[in-house]
């Protein structure tokens, strides 16, 4: 039920976004540039609007928010319920999930600090 409604708030969100592109395209490139600057991707001078400005609200940017969207839901930790099994990357680059470190029935404890 909740991947249905995500997917039904991101679909509305895509085609409303991509109806604005069509009918005032350079308020919305105003408002994406905006929302560039936020993130920092308008700071390299090599990554201009061009290459990724028309990319929003495509078919391609609605499949990549549902995925992201999507793979959240099962990071989300309930009071009571199984712990989630989040991706976790190992101080050798290797990827793995946060359960291949449990160990029989031993508690996993994580410990979460700062090298700097």
């Amino acid at each position: 039920l909740k991947k249905i409604l995500i997917f039904l708030q991101v679909a509305s969100t895509v085609v409303v976004g991509k109806m604005l592109m069509v009918l005032f395209p350079e308020a919305m490139k105003r408002y994406i540039l905006k929302q560039g600057e936020k993130s920092r991707m308008n700071q390299n001078p090599k990554f201009s609007y061009e290459n990724w400005g028309p990319t929003f609200f495509s078919f391609q940017y609605l499949l990549f928010v549902l995925k992201v969207k999507w793979k959240r839901l099962e990071d989300e930790a309930q009071e009571g319920c199984p712990a989630p099994n989040t991706t976790v990357v190992a101080t050798s680059g290797e990827v793995c999930h946060l359960l291949d470190f449990m160990r029989d029935n031993r508690p996993l404890i994580l410990n979460f600090g700062s090298c700097t």
